[in-house]
């Protein structure tokens, strides 16, 4: 009878190990399962919507912040309105070139940073000529009620609820997408938009109170 030393014994399991380890890994390999989300470093899909590319790349872009400034603007003109509102193509004349103002003015203040910039950082910085395009869109967006209305689809007043309450929901859209683009659950994502809703509600709830 054959005895086997200590030794051999150690390097026995040490092999089996190998193997059994090789093993694994190739039916890992195999069972591997295709997503359509990116994986991060640490092997797992980012949380969040799957929107289309070009809403996720817009919602995800600087622009955001000025389409909700526009939007605050716009909604805070649609209240001021609201109180001796004027005829529907008045109304809606009143809120486009006052978007228009909005954006020469942001576009003017961009083309004064652009020559300020340099000196201070010692490069040339373009004019954000989008940016200023998102205030404009942003702000002029109710006046799409009240180019209705002057065609007879709405009622004057029910142009300015919708243009009241739509520019709220689409400020809460905007800091509920974009947070869940970021990766936060459902419930910091509404508390996100709800945030961002509260500055439309405070122009409502001023004009309200002052009324």
């Amino acid at each position: 009878m054959r005895t086997r030393s200590p030794g051999s014994h150690t390097q026995a399991r040490t092999t089996r190990g190998a193997h059994a380890r090789s093993v694994a890994a190739r039916a890992g390999c195999c069972d591997a399962r295709p997503t359509s989300q990116p994986v991060d470093s640490t092997g797992t899909a980012p949380a969040g919507p799957r929107l289309p590319r070009v809403i996720a790349d817009h919602l995800s872009s600087e622009h955001v912040s000025e389409v909700v400034y526009g939007t605050v603007i716009g909604l805070a003109l649609v209240v001021a309105l609201e109180a001796h509102p004027p005829a529907a193509i008045a109304t809606a004349t009143t809120i486009i070139t006052t978007a228009i103002a909005v954006g020469l003015a942001e576009l003017y203040g961009e083309v004064v940073g652009a020559r300020v910039r340099p000196r201070a950082e010692g490069r040339r910085s373009a004019v954000d000529a989008p940016g200023v395009a998102a205030v404009v869109a942003g702000a002029a967006f109710p006046a799409v009620f009240f180019i209705l209305a002057a065609a007879g689809v709405l009622k004057l007043d029910t142009a300015f609820t919708i243009a009241k309450w739509s520019g709220l929901g689409l400020c809460a859209a905007y800091g509920w997408c974009a947070a869940r683009l970021n990766g936060a659950p459902h419930h910091k994502a509404l508390l996100h938009g709800g945030a961002v809703a509260l500055i439309g509600a405070a122009v409502i709830a001023v004009k309200a109170l002052v009324h």
